[in-house]
């Protein structure tokens, strides 16, 4: 199971950061991501991060969102600062079944429920 949180309101310039808690054997195994889905947008990728580290951004967030995982903890994390307005969005976490990153939602066997995260302007 994916659990995230840390979402809430935030000014835009302002920070939050998100978290996914994993539970099971899951967090192990492969890659994790961040989506999130904007109103009236359709899902999008924000960030990944392999099993072995490696990490990647969509160029909307990159130098101003990072994103890690704690294997001790079994969580994900996504750090986010200079916030805009156009990040607005549901945020969802994402577990792969594979080692290394995918840009693609299909990749993506568990997923969470979603925090949702408000950037005013």
């Amino acid at each position: 199971q994916l659990q995230a949180y840390g979402g809430g309101l935030a000014q835009a310039g302002g920070s939050l950061r998100l978290s996914c808690a994993v539970s099971g054997r899951t967090f192990n195994s492969g890659a994790m991501a961040w989506f999130r889905q904007g109103p009236g947008k359709e899902r999008e990728f924000v960030s990944a991060i392999s099993l072995y580290g490696a990490t990647n951004y969509a160029d909307s967030v990159k130098g101003r969102f990072t994103i890690s995982r704690d294997n001790a903890k079994n969580t994900v994390s996504l750090q986010m600062n200079s916030l805009k307005p156009a990040d607005t969005a549901v945020y969802y976490c994402a577990a792969s079944s594979f080692s290394s990153y995918s840009f693609n939602s299909d990749d993506y066997t568990y997923w969470g429920r979603g925090t949702e995260v408000t950037v005013s302007s």
